[in-house]
């Protein structure tokens, strides 16, 4: 569902149809044969259209995990299915910007509620989707926004027919329910030792009043910066950009509609073959080798692009048919690269370096980060790409510089390396962050 919303928006907002009924100063500028090629799409409602969703993902994340934490996992998915629902119908049935805005805010709840792992499927279906649909004339949009419906109205089923967890039932001191839905996962009545694990591991989070208090701590900084430097590295990486705005991009350089629409479907699946390699390879040859490895490959497509775009794309023509297709190959390269390194891994990384006692509220910042900076991304790449011009590409690329550099000196590989034994084998042992480690200082303190 995530995803599919990240998909669909960049090819329903470059639609004819789409722009004729809610964006008709985009609509005349997008048909104006001198209208200047980077600027058609600038409009901040139609910007907001697609970052709205982001904002209302970071506010209802919070509330989401209260929720989780004292009603349980089913309550939680059906919220969330409730809240895409209600947003799909109000998207698929505008009639005005305010049903539409209002429509992306629910959907953006439904995403804090229910964050999920296979986004790129969900991008690459939704993409599909575009394609299929961009000729059906004039509801084409609103059937893909309506098709949204379908995983949400799944999640609502499966949330009836699922179990509740033993350890959301443990935790919320339903413990004789807890140990049966233990025995019936497991197919039997020796479960006593798994039983005490979750039974310490709850009591232990019980103890821990003030995880954000202890976020601050001297000792906690090396963890809570990466997780929030990862975060914003990934969405100034320009993928989201690029991800959000495809088919606008590519008629942008001269393509179609219909093939500006195929060639976000070729991106997509770029995007899900290559997060397969991420998981093929990470625990082989290292978090900071696919990052590195990523970098340089993001830095060469994107100056590479930047630099086609600046010598043969100017305000008014259309680049020639062989450097368009050039622009698709390297676009996909640029895709590819994030896809098996800081995509996956600025959500692994994080979740594998906070300690059983930060854990939950460090992460917690990681995901707002991501938001946050999600939606400054979305909410500001149309304008900047009217301002910047082709000078976008070299702007995203400067970024990856500072992330190379970043990885360098300042991230640890964590591979193969025990959550218990970080401290030990990771921090003390790195030449910035060993400082933050010193304990008679955090005593003191």
């Amino acid at each position: 569902m995530f995803g599919y919303d990240i998909g669909i928006s960049g090819g329903v907002t470059s639609m004819d149809d789409f722009l004729e009924e809610f964006f008709p100063g985009v609509y005349a500028r997008k048909h104006k044969a001198k209208e200047d090629n980077y600027c058609k799409y600038d409009n901040q409602g139609l910007q907001l259209f697609t970052s709205s969703l982001y904002l209302a993902a970071l506010v209802s994340s919070f509330v989401a995990s209260k929720l989780c934490t004292k009603h349980g996992r089913r309550l939680t998915m059906q919220a969330a299915s409730v809240f895409f629902l209600a947003g799909v119908v109000l998207n698929a049935a505008a009639r005005n910007i305010a049903m539409l805005i209002i429509g992306r805010i629910l959907l953006g709840v439904g995403v804090g509620f229910a964050n999920q792992l296979d986004v790129t499927i969900g991008i690459f279906v939704a993409n599909i989707v575009n394609y299929l649909v961009s000729n059906i004339h004039p509801w084409g949009w609103r059937l893909a926004l309506g098709l949204a419906g379908v995983p949400a109205t799944m999640l609502c089923l499966g949330s009836f027919v699922i179990a509740e967890t033993p350890t959301s039932l443990i935790e919320r001191e339903q413990l004789i329910e807890g140990l049966a839905m233990l025995k019936k996962i497991r197919g039997t009545g020796n479960v006593d030792a798994e039983h005490q694990e979750i039974l310490h591991a709850c009591e232990m989070a019980r103890q821990v009043k003030q995880p954000f208090r202890n976020l601050m701590k001297r000792s906690s900084r090396p963890q809570l910066v990466i997780a929030i430097a990862m975060q914003v590295f990934q969405q100034f990486t320009g993928i989201n950009a690029i991800m959000f705005y495809a088919p606008v991009l590519f008629q942008t350089i001269g393509f179609k509609n219909d093939a500006s629409l195929l060639s976000a479907v070729i991106t997509g699946i770029v995007n899900v073959l290559s997060t397969v390699v991420s998981v093929v390879l990470v625990d082989k040859v290292g978090r900071r080798f696919l990052l590195l490895e990523a970098c340089g490959q993001m830095l060469i497509t994107q100056v590479a692009i930047g630099g086609l775009l600046f010598v043969n794309l100017r305000a008014t023509n259309e680049l020639q048919h062989g450097v368009a297709i050039w622009v698709v190959v390297l676009v996909c390269l640029f895709v590819s690269s994030f896809a098996w390194s800081w995509g996956p891994l600025g959500w692994l990384i994080p979740s594998e370096t906070f300690p059983l006692a930060t854990r939950t509220a460090g992460y917690a910042f990681a995901v707002s980060s991501n938001m946050v900076f999600t939606f400054v991304i979305a909410q500001a790449f149309l304008s900047m790409m009217c301002h910047l011009r082709a000078g976008i590409f070299f702007f995203f690329a400067a970024w990856i510089v500072v992330m190379g550099l970043f990885v360098i000196f300042l991230l640890p590989e964590t591979k193969n390396v025990p959550i218990d034994e970080m401290t030990e084998k990771v921090w003390k042992k790195h030449w910035f962050w060993k400082r933050f480690m010193d304990e008679e200082e955090e005593e003191r303190r």
